[in-house]
């Protein structure tokens, strides 16, 4: 399968604390920086799969976007990637609690600058799939980009796929509803369904079969629900110790993907996604460890 990945990549500086953060004060910390951004970790994780991957993103004309290219190559992503000369390459700062979970500081960098004609036909060439991370349509100085990649996707008679992202970035969400309005799998987290719904449980999922094929929610340690028009299939979490949270979503993306696009069950499909979402938050870093 051949699935390409619109969205966001960048450097993260991943810090580790154990204690609680001191405002005004110091709190020691194990650092380490590692490649990330959503578009980038779901496309590592769907190489991981086996799909022949494609990642379109925009980056800075730096180091750290030439760094950021030569691992997704190593890792065998091809990368058709817009350069930047103006604006730096994204970055994150992810603060990791003792619990693993994050909070992040991001600057999209040039990411934020993503435009329709980052977006080609031939990008697309031969592309069986097209997945679209949430935070392109969410920022609206890189939205159209995001639109565009919809449509060629659509004309190009690909499937199509969304992650939400941030719940808390989607203040209006009747506009990114109209926005994803024909996409066939939408993927948001219970808080995003919570956004886009009012409500967090699986049967308020039901409310956006109006507007996409199918929905894969992931509720974290409490499993997932993939709702369509035949029904709610739910499935449990693999119970696993919690490092690092960064891109247990992405994984999660990934699975389900490969695993829908293989044609398989929703309770495979499910499981499969929930795999590597317990192998993402096993470890420090938001990618697979071969990348």
């Amino acid at each position: 399968m051949r699935v390409v990945v619109v969205g966001d990549v960048g450097l993260d500086i991943v810090a580790r604390h154990d204690e609680p953060i001191v405002y005004g004060g110091d709190a020691r910390a194990a650092v380490s920086v590692t490649g990330g951004g959503a578009g980038a970790n779901t496309a590592l994780w769907l190489r991981d799969r086996g799909a022949e991957t494609t990642l379109v993103a925009r980056v800075g004309d730096d180091a750290g976007g030439r760094m950021l290219r030569d691992e997704l190559e190593a890792a065998g992503v091809r990368c058709a990637f817009a350069v930047d000369a103006d604006t730096a390459t994204c970055c994150v700062v992810v603060l990791v609690d003792a619990e693993g979970q994050r909070t992040m500081l991001p600057d999209r960098g040039a990411n934020k600058r993503f435009r329709p004609s980052d977006v080609t036909a031939e990008s697309l060439t031969g592309a069986d799939h097209l997945h679209l991370s949430g935070y392109v349509l969410l920022d609206p100085s890189s939205r159209p980009g995001g639109l565009e990649a919809l449509a060629l996707a659509r004309k190009a008679g690909l499937t199509t796929s969304v992650d939400p992202q941030a719940a808390a970035l989607l203040t209006d969400p009747r506009a990114f509803l109209d926005d994803v309005r024909g996409v066939d799998l939408l993927l948001p987290n219970a808080d995003e369904l919570r956004a886009l719904t009012g409500s967090r449980e699986a049967e308020a999922a039901r409310e956006l079969l109006d507007t996409v094929g199918a929905v894969a929610v992931t509720f974290g340690l409490e499993g997932a629900a993939w709702v369509d028009g035949n029904g709610i299939v739910t499935a449990p979490a693999e119970d696993v110790p919690c490092v690092d949270s960064t891109g247990a979503g992405d994984a999660f993306d990934a699975g389900v993907i490969t695993a829908w696009l293989r044609g398989e069950a929703p309770a495979t499909i499910l499981a499969e996604g929930a795999s590597l979402g317990a192998r993402a938050v096993s470890r420090v870093g938001a990618q697979p460890p071969s990348s």
